[in-house]
């Protein structure tokens, strides 16, 4: 397997395939590199150098008790873009991982960073206060919490079967492989490393990092959106960024990468084209 390891001893996983251009993806909580199976080999296919890591806490990666929020998330992409000299690259984030995108490329080193994608992405933050009115409540938050703590397993069930793929609505194509996968990928990582990371998509503000980033940004969410909702995600993050672009999706859910990649994948390669 390989493996950095950081200055406070993690060791983070990662996979890299091919040559060309990197593409670096990064994934949402509380799921692993695996989650972008289907782009990894996608672009691939396309000449694309694919790269994606599984946050420390997560997948393969040391199960860590510290250092399991946004601040120390970015810096170990910066010792993994240093470690695999990424120059030029494209870094994808969903989710919890669109947070982690713009944490890092804020402060990216000059010349690592060509192009960001944002898609179904926390930012600028998601927790509701007197400075987001829009924001999803604490409760919310302290609910997934406390559901961790009790039947972790049966939260990572329930997630899936649910909201993130809009499994719940009116004639979604249900698959169980997929809500087994979200499972699998889950249940490896740490439970104290995927707690903390609650707080961390949650309240983390990430609005001078939008403000900073001077790279073309792709902003994509789906409309349907169930676990970040659009109207106060993705319209709010176009707006701070200088380059940002939005792009939003009639009816689809959340884990838009998964259950419609044909689409997805489309518009991303259009972009990286751009």
């Amino acid at each position: 397997m390989a493996t950095i390891t950081t200055k406070d001893g993690t060791q983070i996983f990662y996979k890299d395939w091919g040559t060309g251009q990197p593409i670096v993806f990064h994934h949402g909580w509380p799921l692993s590199a695996d989650d972008w199976d289907n782009q990894m080999l996608f672009f691939l296919s396309k000449g694309y150098r694919v790269i994606a890591h599984d946050r420390r806490g997560h997948g393969r990666s040391t199960q860590t008790a510290t250092g399991n929020e946004m601040d120390t998330y970015a810096a170990d992409v910066i010792e993994l873009a240093k470690h695999l000299d990424l120059k030029n690259a494209i870094h994808v984030g969903h989710s919890t991982g669109g947070g982690e995108v713009a944490h890092y490329v804020a402060r990216a080193e000059k010349g690592r960073v060509a192009k960001a994608v944002l898609v179904g992405a926390v930012p600028p933050i998601m927790v509701k206060s007197e400075k987001n009115p829009g924001g999803t409540p604490i409760e919310v938050f302290d609910g997934f919490r406390a559901a961790l703590a009790a039947n972790r397993a049966q939260l990572y069930i329930d997630i899936p079967t649910g909201p993130f793929y809009g499994f719940n609505r009116p004639g979604a194509k249900i698959s169980q492989g997929v809500i087994d996968n979200w499972w699998r990928q889950g249940m490896i990582g740490g439970a104290k490393a995927h707690y903390d990371c609650i707080k961390a998509f949650s309240e983390t503000d990430f609005t001078e990092d939008l403000k900073k980033i001077d790279v073309p940004v792709l902003v994509m969410h789906g409309e349907d959106d169930q676990i970040v909702p659009i109207a106060d995600s993705a319209p709010l993050s176009a707006k701070l960024l200088k380059k940002g672009t939005l792009k939003t999706y009639p009816g689809l859910p959340h884990g838009m990468c998964t259950t419609h990649a044909d689409v997805i994948n489309a518009d991303l390669l259009a972009f990286f084209k751009s």
